[in-house]
């Protein structure tokens, strides 16, 4: 939960991407897709990032601004959000 963060982490892989997470899932997508040999799979891939962006990524980001607020602009400004 954002919410209870006493610590903006920005080391480490955060200091390449702000969603280190999300990115490493994506990566096995890709991998999956190409491994099914199916164009169709690949078009999941834009919809996940489009999906992530919206419902789990802004939430997470807006709440960071709120505990974090200028170290997290700072960092947003900074840091791409995927790569």
């Amino acid at each position: 939960n954002v919410k209870n963060s006493s610590t903006l982490v920005t080391g480490g892989v955060y200091r390449r991407t702000r969603n280190p997470m999300y990115l490493g899932l994506l990566i096995v997508l890709v991998a999956y897709a190409v491994h099914l040999a199916n164009p169709v799979a690949l078009i999941a891939l834009p919809l996940f990032v489009a999906y992530m962006n919206r419902f789990q990524i802004a939430p997470e980001e807006r709440a960071l601004e709120e505990l974090f607020p200028d170290k997290f602009r700072n960092y947003r400004e900074e840091v791409r959000r995927w790569l």
